[in-house]
């Protein structure tokens, strides 16, 4: 938290940030930080994506998988790997732009070595749990692909038919 607003506006000068960066007091006297400076489209996209991983990595964790968040994913296809003592699986996270449970996705693993790719629709309350699939494309809803509603319980059931 900061201390000396003050401060923390002259900072905010210095870098080149000019919006304005006040304490907000609540109704019973906390002062809460605001958020003043939205970031960018695209880096609001990268926001999303990694809030899908940390969700899908806290919904597992919490349902007692040893869950591990690689620090960098370039080119591993690997968003989480989880272990349940002797064996570890790793999971490919990915979001769609779209509340059409027919909606067609593209194969972008097909060389990697992933056990499981979680779906998130952005747009809708639910997502889909599926094995790596061999063709270049397939919908989403497509059998042995299982839907999940977006909430803890209703995941971590999911998973466990997976």
């Amino acid at each position: 938290m900061i201390d000396n607003w003050g401060i923390a506006i002259r900072l905010a000068r210095v870098t080149g940030r000019t919006a304005s960066y006040r304490p907000v007091t609540s109704i019973i006297g906390i002062i809460m930080p605001v958020k003043n400076l939205p970031p960018k489209d695209t880096t609001a996209s990268h926001y999303k994506s990694i809030s899908y991983e940390t969700l899908a990595a806290s919904w597992l964790l919490n349902d007692g998988w040893e869950t591990y968040l690689p620090l960098v994913d370039h080119g591993m296809k690997t968003d989480l790997i989880i272990a349940d003592g002797n064996n570890f699986y790793r999971i490919q996270i990915k979001s769609v732009d779209t509340n059409d449970e027919c909606f067609v996705v593209d194969n972008k693993w097909s060389k990697s070595a992933i056990d499981y790719v979680v779906f998130f629709s952005r747009q809708g309350d639910w997502g889909y749990i599926t094995p790596p699939f061999p063709e270049d494309q397939r919908k989403l809803n497509s059998p042995g692909h299982i839907r999940f509603h977006q909430h803890p319980k209703n995941f971590t059931k999911a998973f466990a038919m997976a």
